[in-house]
């Protein structure tokens, strides 16, 4: 193997975590709401194979070359139909190491309210979604 051959591999290598089997982004989603500054959670169907009727935000499994931050909007179109230019990311949070060895990429973000209102479930995916006022959070800690 030569020195190029080695720069073609690593050139726009991502590190990750050895031995994690997949990767995963959520959008963690801010939005102003009636009672303030909130946090927009989903439901998942039932019917789902995985994580059925849990509570999450949006979000899913990355694929090749995507970046968190791209997987999240993508995830968020897909599930919400609240599309990227209503989508302001702040920044990473800290990713998490899953049981399943995996890793969870989340992204924050703040959504315009008016998305909000114009959200379209994807019923394959969810049944329903509703807003946490961050401040519950502060309260409750």
């Amino acid at each position: 193997m030569e020195l190029q051959d080695f720069q073609k591999a690593f050139g726009r290598h991502q590190p990750t975590l050895l031995g994690a089997r997949a990767l995963f982004a959520v959008l963690v989603p801010l939005v102003e709401t009636e009672e303030g500054l909130s946090l927009l959670y989903e439901v998942r169907s039932a019917g789902l194979r995985y994580h059925a009727s849990e509570v999450c935000f949006p979000g899913g499994r990355m694929e090749p070359g995507e970046t968190p931050e791209v997987c999240a909007l993508r995830e968020t179109f897909e599930e919400l139909r609240i599309p990227a230019s209503a989508i302001h990311p702040i920044g990473p949070l800290d990713f998490l190491y899953l049981r399943s060895e995996a890793l969870m990429f989340p992204i924050l973000a703040q959504i315009d309210a008016p998305a909000l209102k114009a959200i379209r479930l994807n019923p394959a995916e969810v049944t329903h979604t509703f807003t946490v006022p961050v401040s519950f959070f502060e309260s409750h800690q």
